[in-house]
């Protein structure tokens, strides 16, 4: 199934129906009092979170939904039958907003959370609610209510505790193998991960935490190069970073100081929260240097990127394992000890949300 985490849709909740200017014409009553009833409120539309989804695809392809309207009231006090509600199923982790206010509307954060998107307009009145002492003919009723309508935007972002961040090729995908059933694509050539990969580190019997692998980033990816930086958002729920580098890159010519830098430079280009994340610098694929020169190499690193803010690092070789479970442990206790992350409501929604999903299928 293809992955797809953005979508725009258009919701209409149902009108309310309207109430009924009727009177009681029995026999013997020809001029009975007033019996109009009420119209019945208008189909609601609202939004659920399903653990079974993991993709907002169906709303790609299906973009209206429209609610029923309430029924018109009828003599004889009959009240309009209510209209039916619709129920939108979506991946946990959806945010939906108003396109045209910007507002967050809905965090599904949990599953089964369920939020009201739009709401149905209430019914009307008929005339039996106008009838008094001096008015014993009321020949009032008022119109239904219309129901709400919204353009809104959804976008998917995974919740995982800590986030992947690295060049094609870094060795991203083969660490999460190393560290949890998770079973992305590994090659050996660029770009092999094209969606979020989430999976489950078992640390002990009674703790856990979730990673989340997103599509590597190259420099310049703020302007559009390789995948662009529409999957950082994926990251906004974590709380650790961890940056892979390549200690090892097969292009001799190639500098991992550089590469490093020019990762953070799109990151802070993409959203400065996201960079102010605690972010752990993880030099990889120590397999392919001699363990003779591997202190040297570690060293000289260090020493170029520079480490003003004191951040950890650490050697691993995500192939072998050497390094992934001291990593982990430490992974786990600075977890135990950050506060989570807090509700995308207190936050912007990503501010580049391509404006035609029509045509941006291609790059999903």
């Amino acid at each position: 199934m293809k992955f797809i985490d953005e979508a725009k849709i258009y919701v209409a909740a149902g009108d309310g129906g309207n109430g009924a200017a009727t009177f009681r014409r029995e026999k013997y009553e020809p001029e009975g009092g007033p019996n109009g009833g009420d119209g019945g409120r208008g189909g609601s539309v609202y939004a659920v979170a399903d653990r079974n989804l993991n993709t907002l695809i169906e709303f790609r392809y299906s973009r209206k939904f429209l609610a029923q309207r309430g029924g018109n009231g009828a003599s004889s006090d009959c009240y309009g039958k209510g209209g039916d509600d619709i129920t939108l199923h979506v991946p946990v982790g959806t945010v939906i907003a108003d396109v045209n206010s910007d507002k967050i509307v809905a965090d599904l954060d949990v599953d089964g959370k369920t939020v009201l998107i739009a709401k149905g307009g209430r019914g009307g009145l008929g005339n039996i609610h106008f009838k008094s002492s001096i008015n014993r003919a009321p020949r009032q009723f008022t119109k239904g209510e219309p129901g709400e309508e919204r353009d809104l935007r959804m976008e998917l972002r995974v919740l995982a505790d800590v986030g992947l961040l690295g060049l094609p090729n870094a060795g991203k995908s083969t660490f999460i193998r190393a560290v949890s059933a998770a079973r992305p694509k590994v090659a050996d050539y660029p770009f092999t991960t094209m969606h979020p990969n989430l999976g489950v580190v078992r640390v002990n019997e009674n703790k856990s935490f979730v990673i989340a692998d997103v599509p590597g980033l190259i420099e310049g990816a703020a302007e559009g190069a390789g995948l662009g930086i529409r999957f950082l958002k994926h990251l906004a729920r974590t709380r650790v970073l961890l940056h892979i580098v390549d200690l090892a890159p097969p292009d001799p010519e190639a500098d991992p100081v550089h590469d490093a830098r020019a990762i953070v430079r799109e990151l802070e280009k993409y959203s400065p929260e996201l960079a102010a994340k605690p972010r752990w610098l993880v030099l990889n694929k120590l397999d392919l240097i001699p363990e003779d020169e591997r202190d040297q190499r570690v060293s000289d690193f260090l020493t170029a990127y520079g480490d003003g803010d004191n951040a950890p690092f650490f050697r691993i070789s995500a192939i072998s394992g050497e390094g992934c479970r001291p990593l982990i442990y430490k992974l786990q206790d600075a977890l135990d000890t950050l506060a989570p992350p807090p509700p995308m409501a207190d936050t912007a929604l990503d501010e580049h949300f391509p404006e035609d999903l029509e045509n941006d299928d291609a790059n999903t």
